[in-house]
């Protein structure tokens, strides 16, 4: 399966920007059902997402098309639910997450769905936005035994997040991530990692920084994340270039790769006067994986 960069966020009731979906050049879309959607556009949103699934079967997709819908605390949930999974998504983003338990709920409803719907059991993933709320940070390692199937990886949100604890800002003096927020970032990273997934970084406000997206979105991947979520379709571009590894970077893991094959049994090997080891293997062959390059040894 392609690695997914790119979520792009599209409003689910604009017919505007859904026209442009399929062009947009995103390994995903979100169609948006929750935070961008005013309350008296839900129904016509569900009913224009629903309609833009069921005319893209999933073997004509040039897209993964993923649905959030609304928390699952609020009875537009079950509605959101109801209407679109007969559209057969490829996932659905769930915001506010308290912990595992709530994506453990949303799987038993998407198990009676998808059996209603003739759908493959299993094949809707989910994306938790896991650090909305104030008790959701603490639950951020249950995810690693929680068994959940459906797991497609882990986000967190600073906005809701901030609003939640009563935060005037998320972010410090220079303009950087407040402790807090950098912390759950953090743990974010950490949770993901241990239970296996991808961690999907946050969005990147300043829409117009094509520079200052790039050089955040470089970061995030240099310290475990594997794709990131635009706002905007002028961010794609960028965040796909970003979380794409280097024709350098990916010479050096095949060199890394191919010196230990030939090494045997080796813990270490020397290249060009250093000394890498068993760590250093596996990022080689991550970086890789991340390239969709079967690595040789």
């Amino acid at each position: 399966m392609s690695p997914l960069r790119s979520f792009l966020f599209i409003p689910g009731d604009s017919d505007k920007k859904l026209s442009k979906v399929d062009s947009c050049g995103a390994d995903a879309v979100i169609l948006d059902l929750e935070d961008a959607v005013a309350t008296a556009n839900k129904a016509a949103a569900r009913d224009k997402v629903t309609a833009f699934l069921r005319a893209r079967p999933r073997e004509r997709r040039p897209v993964q098309l993923w649905v959030r819908i609304n928390p699952l605390d609020t009875p537009m949930a079950l509605d959101d639910l109801a209407a679109v999974v007969a559209g057969a998504p490829n996932g659905l983003m769930l915001p506010k997450a308290n912990g595992p338990e709530d994506v453990r709920t949303l799987s038993h409803h998407l198990d009676a769905l998808e059996a209603a719907f003739g759908i493959a059991r299993g094949s809707i993933r989910i994306l938790p936005v896991a650090t909305e709320t104030a008790i959701a940070p603490f639950r951020l390692g249950d995810y690693a035994s929680a068994g959940l199937e459906r797991l497609a990886g882990l986000t967190w949100g600073a906005e809701d997040l901030a609003a939640a604890v009563g935060a005037s800002t998320n972010l410090g003096p220079d303009g950087r991530w407040a402790d807090t927020f950098l912390m759950v970032r953090s743990l974010t990273l950490l949770a993901a990692h241990a239970a296996g997934v991808p961690a999907i970084e946050t969005l990147y406000v300043d829409f117009r920084n094509d520079e200052g997206l790039i050089a955040s979105s470089r970061g995030a991947r240099a310290e475990g994340f594997s794709g990131r979520i635009a706002i905007h379709p002028t961010q794609v571009a960028g965040i796909n270039a970003a979380f794409t590894p280097s024709e350098a970077e990916i010479d050096h893991a095949r060199r890394v790769v191919a010196a230990f094959a030939n090494a045997g049994d080796a813990g270490t090997v020397g290249i060009e006067g250093k000394m890498y080891d068993i760590p250093h293997l596996k990022q080689a062959r991550q970086v890789l994986a991340s390239a969709q390059i079967k690595p040789a040894g």
